[in-house]
């Protein structure tokens, strides 16, 4: 773990430390020099290089994903077959030969994750080449992303397998990302290729999107407890849009299943406290707003008072916050006073990087 001295002033600022003891510290780390980070440390903020280098690889990912042209199905199965495992070999090649060095780390992990990310193009060529598909024929390359169906599901079975063994090779956390949102779209074209059941099966496809968030939630807060690295993130991330994505496309004319999800997006926000993770209070301010938006378009909709409760509700939280940010360390002291020691020890420790 590195520090820097905006950290110490962040310490001060939650008054953790006071100034004259953040600088007598300070001090002493200058006093034992620089030290080298570890080979397997990965940065914790991004630098304008870093930004370059994940958004090359973005472009990279996106030029052979989601923006190919219908031109590229001219190749044929075997042209595409042959195209996506040569990018596949020569990025494994040189991000390993970059992984070797401990400054370029970075963009050898991202290189390893682009082969991966190859791994479904060069299956749909296989399977174009061949004539094999384990459904029916899914159609253009193209509609893998924007089209829910069971033909696709070798491509992503074959992406996760080769996701895992190369995180297993190479420790990188950016490689859990194409696994997780291949797993979100499992969920979805699982419908179809397990049950024989048309795409838009509306309570099917919800239930087992609901259960593949759920296990992938699961599964990264096993993760979270594991290891120095934050390779959970981008589970918890495509779990939650699994599971609340689900959840919230649910229709119901119940009052009472209303003031439920908006309990459960309640929840979610203490449950981002907790596991210290920001993508639970993403997704369940979301949803309190998405409640009360309906609320006020279904019940308050000619009521000129509402506007103003919300407004004075959101400056109340935003003022809770502040006051949050200013007492943080008793605050967080006081409720880990409340909870059990026993609910203490299944949470994941804290991260100087979490998300």
């Amino acid at each position: 773990m590195r520090i820097e001295r905006a950290d110490l002033d962040e310490a001060i600022a939650q008054q953790i430390v006071t100034g004259p003891q953040a600088a007598a510290l300070w001090r002493l780390l200058e006093s034992r020099g620089p030290t080298a980070p570890a080979p397997e440390a990965s940065p914790r903020r991004f630098t304008g290089l870093n930004v370059a280098y994940y958004f090359g690889a973005l472009l990279v990912i996106g030029a052979m994903g989601w923006l190919m042209t219908l031109g590229w199905e001219a190749f044929g199965g075997k042209g595409i077959f042959l195209i996506a495992t040569l990018y596949a070999f020569f990025f494994t090649m040189a991000g390993l030969r970059l992984l070797a060095e401990p400054q370029t780390r970075t963009p050898g992990g991202l290189l390893v994750t682009m082969a991966v990310c190859m791994t479904p193009l060069a299956v749909y060529g296989f399977e174009r080449m061949t004539g094999w598909w384990p459904l029916a024929d899914p159609g253009e390359y193209r509609g893998f992303f924007p089209w829910i169906r069971g033909g696709w599901f070798a491509m992503e079975a074959a992406t996760v397998l080769a996701g895992l063994v190369a995180l297993r090779k190479v420790r990188f956390p950016f490689l859990v990302a194409p696994i997780a949102f291949v797993l979100w779209f499992m969920s979805m074209d699982a419908v179809p290729a397990l049950f024989l059941a048309q795409p838009w099966d509306g309570d099917i496809a919800r239930r087992v999107s609901i259960a593949f968030g759920l296990a992938m939630v699961f599964v990264a807060f096993q993760v979270d407890h594991r290891t120095e690295e934050d390779y959970a993130f981008w589970l918890y991330f495509f779990g939650m849009v699994a599971f609340w994505g689900a959840v919230t496309s649910m229709h119901s004319d119940s009052e009472v299943r209303r003031v439920l999800y908006c309990a459960m997006n309640l929840g979610f926000v203490v449950v981002s406290v907790l596991l210290r993770r920001r993508v639970f209070l993403v997704f369940g301010a979301i949803g309190v707003n998405l409640y009360l938006g309906d609320l006020a378009w279904r019940v308050f909709e000619r009521s000129m008072i509402f506007p103003f409760v919300l407004t004075l509700l959101g400056l109340g939280i935003i003022t809770a916050a502040v006051h949050y940010q200013r007492h943080r360390a008793a605050i967080e002291l006081r409720i880990e006073g409340w909870v059990p020691l026993w609910v203490r020890d299944l949470l994941p420790p804290a991260r100087a990087a979490a998300r």
